[in-house]
């Protein structure tokens, strides 16, 4: 009998955005490792501190939570986590500092490894969950954790006081750095860093709106893998050019009139909090098989920072979704809502994210409420995959549906 000839997948085209991306998201970890082995400082760093900073020093930084999501989605979560709740960490904390703390014991994780780190950059505008993480890190292996403090914002606009405050911290960051690592800081290569960081923000978030147009050019959770390069290596040229690349595209099948989205856009919906990564086939072929395509998310624009100098930094890294208070950031996903037609949004209960969950219950209420659509919740866990039951999730997502489309139906 003939053996049979297993088809090849075509070779990926290495002009195409996605490429691109791919090979940025694993040359900013593959050159870590690489610096690691010449006896180079590498840092760890948390996901909204200031990119720009250890860029313009000429440091390697790794981002724990990426890797995190990294490992979740290859399958490695539920293992990592059990690792740290044997050492006595609660399940009830935070995944993505469960899988963080098992890799900072284990030191090797077979679905991506990334180097040990010499100094932890820690900022606490995403939570306050991530002090203490990094903290027992520090503690653990006995390096030195650089902290920025970004307050929860109660107002609109970023106040002259705050700004001067956080520009203080953003002065003090820069200057321990300097003591640890021997690097210096020159103004003159903090302005291409903050260029290259303003080229590739203004591009992606161009990208992400061209979801604007009916039937969209590409299927929502792209961003979700795209958007790792916007943590890794904002602060880069070749980043700029990868999400030029990627706008490009997405204008292309506009004209065109293809998607990425392979299927029949019959609805539209906001997907809102973290991705369930362990579960991210799952979740996007549960909405795709009905027809429905995420074309925004918050999540992915919470990593576009746009700003001219120094104090604008300080004021961007201010204004990231978990720092806000809850009008403000209803009103930012009331617009994200109306500027791409959405009909549905669907919201993501993560058991890991008690910050971000737990004003959801509310927020969600009122942009329901001012875009007059449907509301559907489901529960789940960016990294660990036992919080996550996909019976749930389909009854849940058939339940928005079937409102999305009885909407369809009054309005003709």
């Amino acid at each position: 009998m003939a053996e049979e000839v297993k088809k090849s997948r075509p070779a990926p085209d290495p002009n195409s955005a996605k490429y691109k991306l791919g090979q940025i998201a694993a040359k900013a970890y593959s050159d870590a490792m690489e610096a690691k082995k010449r006896g180079e400082m590498v840092g760890w760093c948390s996901s909204n501190f200031p990119v720009e900073i250890p860029a313009t020093l000429g440091l390697y930084v790794c981002y724990p939570e990426n890797q995190a999501a990294g490992i979740a989605a290859r399958g490695g979560g539920e293992r990592m986590c059990s690792v740290s709740e044997g050492d006595g960490y609660s399940n009830d904390i935070c995944a993505y500092a469960r899988i963080s703390l098992a890799y900072a014991k284990l030191k090797e994780a077979p679905e991506q490894d990334m180097p040990m780190p010499d100094f932890l950059l820690c900022c606490n505008n995403i939570c306050n969950c991530m002090i203490k993480w990094y903290e027992n890190i520090s503690k653990e292996l006995g390096i030195p954790m650089i902290m920025i403090d970004i307050p929860f914002n109660p107002d609109y606009e970023v106040s002259d006081a705050e700004t001067e405050y956080i520009k203080a911290q953003f002065w003090d960051a820069i200057r321990q750095l300097e003591e640890i690592t021997g690097k210096k800081w020159t103004d003159e290569r903090f302005k291409e860093v903050m260029e290259s960081s303003g080229r590739a923000s203004r591009m992606w978030i161009e990208a992400t709106s061209q979801a604007r147009h009916v039937p969209s050019p590409f299927n929502g959770f792209d961003l979700l893998n795209h958007m790792a390069v916007m943590v890794t290596a904002r602060g880069t040229k070749e980043a700029g050019d990868a999400m030029e690349t990627l706008l490009k595209e997405y204008k292309d099948n506009h004209d065109k009139g293809v998607s990425t989205f392979r299927a029949e856009e019959k609805y539209r919906i906001m997907f809102e909090g973290i991705a369930c990564w362990p579960w991210l086939r799952v979740t996007s072929t549960g909405l795709k098989s009905k027809g429905i395509n995420m074309v925004t998310t918050i999540y992915a624009d919470a990593f576009g920072f746009i700003y001219d100098d120094f104090d604008g930094m300080c004021r961007a890294y201010a204004n990231v979704p978990n720092c806000m208070n809850l009008e403000h950031s209803r009103d930012k996903r009331i617009k994200l809502c109306k500027d791409n037609h959405v009909e549905g949004l669907l919201v993501h209960t993560n058991r890991s994210c008690k910050l971000w969950s737990g004003f959801m219950p509310e927020m969600s209420r009122q942009i329901g409420e001012a875009c007059k659509i449907p509301v559907a919740s489901f529960d789940g866990d960016q990294a660990d995959p036992r919080n996550f039951s996909e019976a749930q999730y389909d009854t849940r997502v058939q339940g928005l549906m079937e409102i999305m489309e009885a909407n369809k139906g009054g309005n003709k």
